[in-house]
């Protein structure tokens, strides 16, 4: 079917759900994403990624500053639009700029609702020790994540899986299901399901100081921080007054030792956190690139300092 629409997204998990709608025969009609921001060390203006996919397939953008004004709803009404697809936008949109679609909004969430509402769900499942994730396509309200969800699909997170690598399949899965359940849903046939808000738990903007590993993680938390926090902002512990990446590690057998003791095991330098080891597999110092442990470890003549800094 042909169907009006405006797309809301700024990241590069926005960008598969915007090139599945055009490709597959939707009008978008504008895409709206985040304004151009410095980036780098140069603070060397940069677009979003979904500009920049937008451009490539000839549809127009807008970047307000804020979407509250009458001045960004009145041009949204005037597209006569039918619907709103909205896939990790990156601001609360209020009541008046749902409305504004004949037929309302729906967004593209990275988790089974109700479980993880809100701006990290791919980081809070592997934090988390969860085995299953996936995609939400849910009908938007003013509450975050909380809205009546039209389909669901599972995907498996695997056992070396990083933010980015699980992040980056969610995103094509959530493309594939949004253009599969949204004609249905355009047309009434399909109906959205309330979610059960006594199962919601809930995940907020990750910080950068949230990478210092701290010393009450167990051991497989700590293995799981490393692959949750890839690629931002990076786990890491003090290592002689330095930031020291920690971006790959697994649990080790050593001995009793207090938590932050630093060690070599088995060729390779391993922390003790508050149950155990973990050998760091791969480790990046300031200013470098990452490298395998035993790098580290040759790099330090095999002279490990016996401590390293912990939250």
């Amino acid at each position: 079917m042909t169907a009006r629409l405006a797309f809301f997204g700024s990241p590069e998990f926005a960008v598969p759900s915007l090139r599945a709608l055009a490709g597959a025969g939707f009008e978008v009609a504008v895409v709206v994403t985040q304004p151009d921001r410095p980036v780098g060390r140069g603070g060397r203006m940069a677009p979003p990624p979904v500009k920049r996919a937008a451009l490539e397939l000839g549809l127009r953008v807008e970047q307000p500053e804020s979407v509250r004004g009458a001045a960004f709803r009145d041009l949204l009404r005037k597209l006569e639009l039918d619907a709103g697809v909205v896939a990790a936008y990156g601001k609360i949109l209020p009541q008046g700029v749902l409305d504004a679609p004949r037929r309302g909004m729906v967004n593209v969430h990275a988790s089974l609702l109700p479980r993880w509402r809100g701006a990290s769900p791919v980081t809070a499942a592997i934090l988390a020790g969860d085995t299953i994730t996936g995609v939400s396509i849910m009908e938007l309200v003013l509450q975050m994540d909380a809205g009546p969800v039209v389909s669901r699909v599972e995907e498996p997170i695997r056992p070396d899986d990083t933010t980015g690598s699980l992040e980056a399949r969610l995103a094509e899965l959530g493309a594939a299901e949004l253009v599969r359940v949204l004609p249905d849903w355009l047309e009434g046939r399909l109906r959205a399901v309330p979610q059960d808000d006594a199962a919601a738990t809930y995940c907020g903007l990750i910080r950068k100081q949230d990478g210092h590993l701290r010393a009450s993680m167990t051991a497989a938390e700590a293995e799981r921080a490393m692959r949750a926090y890839d690629p931002w902002p990076g786990a890491y512990v003090l290592y002689r007054g330095d930031a020291l990446r920690c971006w790959r590690g697994r649990p080790v057998e050593g001995p009793a030792a207090p938590a932050g003791t630093m060690a070599l095991i088995g060729g390779e330098p391993a922390v003790r956190f508050a149950d155990g080891w973990v050998a760091l597999t791969e480790v990046q110092r300031p200013g470098g690139r990452r490298m395998p442990g035993r790098a580290f470890v040759a790099g330090e003549r095999g002279q490990l300092a016996p401590q390293v800094g912990l939250a």
